[in-house]
């Protein structure tokens, strides 16, 4: 996994985790409130129709109220009675029943059958004693019971709230009822709706998730498309660095070997022709011969040493051999012969544990920025500090020369291009490169880790 897909992956994952969360919250939350809608609802709904029951049976007992309290109990009035219960309904599955308090069926214009019959003994699939519970409920001075019944429209036993009051005077108990089903029905709708509600929820929840994840991930690809824009323009410039620094070496080593050791060859060539062609000649001319042989053994001895200048600048064998703090003694020793400047080097705290990549790049960094001091700062007096401890290796340079504008120096792509190559080398192996400048002088600061 590229550090692309995981900076992407490290922005979703937060944002898809929290919309789960989110969902989980309103699906518990809805959840929560649906058993309660449906509990207040279906409390609601059957405390209306328990009053609704109760008004029934008063409206029942008034239509007879004539009859009863006529104190009559003949057969007449009694049949008279019913007629006028049986003609009492309210739509397919609203009537009302009467039994008297032996159990016996008298009224029940839903189920004539069972007219007549001593229902007493009769229990629902649950083994309970149906019309006992309701002769109970009555002459314990009426209300409300909760029974199985056959439900005329539909011809199924389902759960029935009846209310139920005596008649003490006939021996009657008057009663009517609703199917809860019904009620079922009711809050089964509600339920639909609010489970549609919590789904077009969801579906609102997931499609933000959906639209936001991928707005994010083309974020993500727009970003990386700039990125990958600015890191190119950074690669090609910096190529074009390493080129443009090949080239000013390469133009370095042709300049010193076409201006030194060329033209020392050169010499030494003619003076060995020299001798040769005088040690030809007659004997007088011995000694001259000999001082040409000495002089080109001179100008040998200075082409060896250009040479290891040379090997010196490319890769100071001292590194590699004796460590830093020699090949910067070296150094310092070198600039002094050849820029006249005082240096003054000093070594404390432990260096010896940098590794070999490190300690070159310090190296590069204090032979480029002498260099810069040689050949801009006109100073006097140059200060190299090599410090160690156990975290980290510091190299300070500073000088009194006469400075120069950072700013003018940072926006010219043509200049400067030593010091960014400081930066970079600094930057490369976790390190980091300061430097201020003003009239008074310049100071470097590279700092790396020690190890």
């Amino acid at each position: 996994m590229n550090l692309r897909q995981k900076i992407i992956l490290l922005a979703v994952t937060p944002l898809i985790v929290a919309l789960c969360a989110i969902a989980l919250a309103v699906q518990h939350q809805a959840a929560l409130l649906t058993q309660q809608q449906r509990n207040s609802v279906e409390t609601a709904y059957l405390t209306s129709k328990e009053a609704e029951l109760r008004h029934y049976v008063t409206l029942a007992t008034r239509s007879i109220k004539v009859i009863y309290d006529s104190g009559r109990q003949d057969t007449a009035a009694l049949n008279e009675a019913k007629r006028i219960l049986s003609e009492l309904d309210y739509g397919d599955d609203g009537y009302f029943f009467v039994y008297d308090m032996h159990g016996v069926n008298l009224v029940h214009p839903r189920q004539p059958d069972l007219i007549g019959r001593n229902l007493w003994e009769l229990r629902d699939n649950q083994n309970n004693p149906t019309i006992q519970r309701l002769i109970a409920r009555a002459q314990s001075g009426g209300g409300l019971e909760r029974y199985l019944w056959v439900k005329p429209s539909t011809n199924k036993v389902v759960p029935k709230l009846g209310y139920v009051i005596s008649l003490p005077r006939w021996g009657w108990v008057l009663g009517t009822g609703i199917y809860l089903d019904d009620v079922d029905d009711v809050v089964n709708k509600i339920d639909a709706q609010i489970s549609r509600n919590i789904q077009n929820t969801m579906l609102w929840i997931s499609g933000i998730a959906i639209t936001s994840v991928l707005a994010l991930a083309l974020f993500g690809l727009a970003l990386n498309f700039s990125e990958h824009r600015v890191a190119d323009a950074k690669l090609k410039v910096l190529a074009q660095r390493v080129v443009h620094s090949q080239e000013d070496e390469r133009a370095r080593l042709s300049r010193d070997l076409h201006d030194g050791i060329s033209q020392l060859l050169v010499s030494i060539k003619l003076q060995v022709e020299s001798g040769i062609a005088k040690l030809a000649g007659p004997a007088a001319q011995a000694n001259s011969a000999r001082l040409s042989f000495d002089r080109a053994a001179t100008q040998l001895n200075d082409v060896l040493g250009e040479v290891r200048r040379i090997s010196h600048d490319l890769r100071p064998a001292l590194l590699d051999d004796l460590g830093l703090g020699a090949a910067l003694e070296h150094l310092t020793r070198e600039f002094t012969e050849h820029a006249l400047s005082e240096v003054d080097l000093a070594i404390t705290g432990n260096t010896d544990n940098l590794s070999e990549v490190r300690k070159t790049v310090l190296f590069r960094i204090a032979q480029e920025a002498l260099t810069n001091i040689k050949r801009h700062a006109a100073a006097s007096s140059v200060h190299l500090t090599l410090s160690g401890d156990a975290a980290t290796v510091r190299l300070i340079i500073s000088d009194n020369g006469r400075g120069f504008n950072m700013a003018l120096i940072a926006d010219n792509p043509k200049r400067g291009i030593g010091l960014r190559n400081m930066v970079e080398r600094a930057e490369a192996v976790g390190g980091t490169l300061q430097l201020t400048s003003s009239a008074d002088g310049t100071q470097l600061i590279a700092t790396l880790p020690n190890g």
